[in-house]
């Protein structure tokens, strides 16, 4: 066993793993993946360390995955970051992950500009705190006329939330003469969500064995596939993402037809 540290070894690693990366582009890619980071705090807890140490964990892996996905040419990565629900997490721990954004874009900007990555961000913004609402602003405003991945953080997100909001949009634009019942459609009621200038996530990833969808994207995952493993976030690699896109190019996606 004690060869596989020899450098030779670790060469026809990475060759392999390459030679796999080169493999699946030539298949489809999904233009958009969206991800439930979960598992940060179990993570942690393992460890005999604090939650909010899995979280920062979580963070660096949030970086390596941003850059694997620009290198498949995925078009848009969705992180679930923070739910409308998280509120209900203990303070110490919320005030922490106010914060990750700052300590995330502070050291990461430079490079998601140099990739070409443009950030954007879904939920609702103005419950959240000014330092970190200004951090994200100013990420957007920074990257707007990158050209690549689209980096799509969900901060303060909840789908029912984002849901009724649509609704009392259209509702208040009927009532104006805006738009007419008749009009009402699936392309219209998506006209209305936060994601309107995104397409639906073609792949769902979910983290840490939890098989559920938490309140995140209902409408949009309508005809996603659905890939879950038991991994913690923070031990999730460039690989197991490569596998999720793998299995997905082996489904057959069929949107209720034959």
């Amino acid at each position: 066993m004690m060869f596989k540290n020899f450098p030779f070894f670790k060469s026809k690693k990475v060759a392999s793993f390459d030679h796999l990366v080169e493999k699946v582009k030539k298949g489809y890619i999904p233009e958009h993946i969206a991800i439930i980071m979960d598992g940060n705090g179990r993570w942690a807890k393992r460890r005999a360390m604090p939650r909010i140490a899995g979280h920062h964990e979580g963070m660096q892996v949030v970086k390596k995955i941003t850059k694997f996905a620009s290198k498949l040419n995925v078009k848009v990565l969705t992180l679930y970051a923070f739910s409308t629900e998280n509120w209900k997490r203990p303070k110490k721990e919320v005030d922490y992950l106010m914060r990750l954004p700052e300590e995330f874009l502070g050291t990461f900007l430079p490079e998601l500009i140099e990739e070409n990555v443009q950030v954007r961000v879904i939920g609702q913004q103005d419950r959240l705190p000014t330092h970190t609402r200004r951090a994200m602003e100013k990420a957007m405003e920074d990257t707007k006329e990158n050209t690549g991945l689209i980096l799509n953080f969900a901060l303060n997100y909840g789908s029912r939330d984002e849901i009724v909001s649509a609704v009392q949009h259209m509702v208040k634009d009927s009532e104006e003469g805006k738009i007419r019942v008749e009009d009402v459609s699936e392309e219209m009621i998506s006209s209305y969500l936060m994601t309107s200038s995104l397409p639906d996530p073609e792949l769902l990833i979910r983290t840490s064995g939890e098989l559920r969808i938490s309140n995140f994207m209902l409408w949009q995952i309508a005809y996603s596939e659905f890939w879950f493993t038991d991994v913690y976030w923070p031990d999730f690699t460039e690989e197991h993402l490569l596998n999720a896109i793998t299995d997905f190019q082996h489904r057959g996606r069929r949107f209720g037809g034959v």
